[in-house]
């Protein structure tokens, strides 16, 4: 069935990326979201991500799923559609001496990684290609995207294929099916609530808590993207570095601390970053330090982390079929299009067998 009234609750890339599908199919979609590309709120974490294509889904999890299917639209993306804004980078991740490897972060650093066939030229670095303090590594050519250029470009898409979008509080997932540009109730919900959908009335979902990001914006240029396995303070700080494509700046982190939900800088952790940085990669600051970077700014994301994995499922609350796609934690982007393909076929099933009732 085509030309079905869809709400699309969400405007950061989960959102956007599925309603631009869905549109693609000749749905009527309208987009309902408190926040839009161009702001910047701790709510809405689209626009603090990195963001760049480093996988690391654990074996069991769909995610593996997504992101190969992702990887092949980034790159045409990168490769053949500037005002994208995304762009090639070589992408180096480190495993660091005397620290052991735990979590998502395994997948990542492995010399075999799953992901080796996906990514064009994956190699296993040599000794003297890796930093001091470093024992083993990889490298392969990725993808780094600057956010502020590719929500909107996601939102001229949609426009172009007739999504409508308006501002709007949803409080309960029902309510959004009264939302539609038609004035005339929608036939399905899409529920890309992120991180809210721990609070969104009849979803409310426990399993959604906050995996805290802080990151340091700067001037400098980066040589390529880089990350280490692990870091001495803790599996909650992390080190990573990705030049955002189109004059985006650099971006250094980062932490990953679930159930933060703190919008205020920790400028002991902003010194921690970036001297983890220049370390890893003096070259970013000239040889000078910290003291030879040029900072644009500090931000703070709440990545939508969920326990047991991204949610993509279809459901009846209160009559109304609702298909969600949320729950991605940092790994929205490089998923995006998976997710949002696999949540298209869940709302064009749930058509047809609404046409058969």
């Amino acid at each position: 069935m085509s030309g079905a009234k869809i709400v699309v609750i969400g405007a950061g890339v989960a959102g956007l990326t599925t309603a631009l599908l869905l549109a693609k199919k000749r749905h009527h979609v309208t987009v309902v979201a408190k926040h839009m590309p161009g702001d910047y709120d701790i709510e809405y974490t689209s626009p603090w991500a990195g963001a760049n294509y480093f996988p690391f889904s654990f074996p069991h999890e769909p995610a593996r799923k997504w992101e190969r299917e992702t990887f092949p639209e980034l790159w045409r993306l990168a490769t053949q559609v500037p005002e994208a804004g995304i762009h090639v980078q070589d992408g180096n991740i480190y495993v660091a001496e005397g620290i052991p490897v735990t979590g998502f972060m395994k997948e990542l650093v492995a010399e075999d990684a799953w992901f080796k066939n996906v990514v064009p030229g994956f190699r296993v670095l040599q000794k003297h290609e890796l930093p001091k303090g470093m024992v083993s590594g990889t490298t392969f050519k990725s993808v780094c995207i600057n956010t502020a250029v590719y929500l909107p470009y996601l939102l001229g898409q949609c426009l172009k294929h007739y999504v409508v979008f308006k501002r709007g509080v949803v409080k309960h997932v029902a309510d959004a099916a009264e939302m539609h540009a038609s004035e005339e109730k929608a036939d399905l919900v899409v529920n890309c609530s992120g991180l809210m959908a721990c609070k969104l009335g009849g979803v409310e979902d426990k399993k959604v808590v906050p995996a805290r990001g802080q990151v340091v914006v700067v001037r400098n240029e980066a040589p390529g993207m880089f990350t280490t396995s692990a870091v001495p303070e803790g599996d909650d700080e992390m080190m990573y570095i990705m030049m955002r494509a189109a004059g985006g700046g650099t971006i250094l982190g980062g932490c990953y601390q679930k159930g933060n939900w703190s919008p205020e800088i920790d400028h002991n952790l902003a010194n921690r970053i970036m001297k983890r940085c220049v370390e890893i990669c003096p070259e970013l600051a000239g040889g000078k330090g910290v003291e030879g970077l040029d900072i644009i700014r500090h931000g703070v994301g709440l990545r939508p982390w969920r326990e047991g994995g991204a949610r993509i499922e279809s459901e009846i609350i209160n009559g109304l079929r609702v298909v969600h796609n949320y729950g991605a934690a940092g790994w929205g982007y490089q998923a995006s299009y998976g997710m949002s393909q696999d949540t298209v076929g869940l709302v064009e099933n749930a058509l047809k067998l609404r046409a058969k009732l």
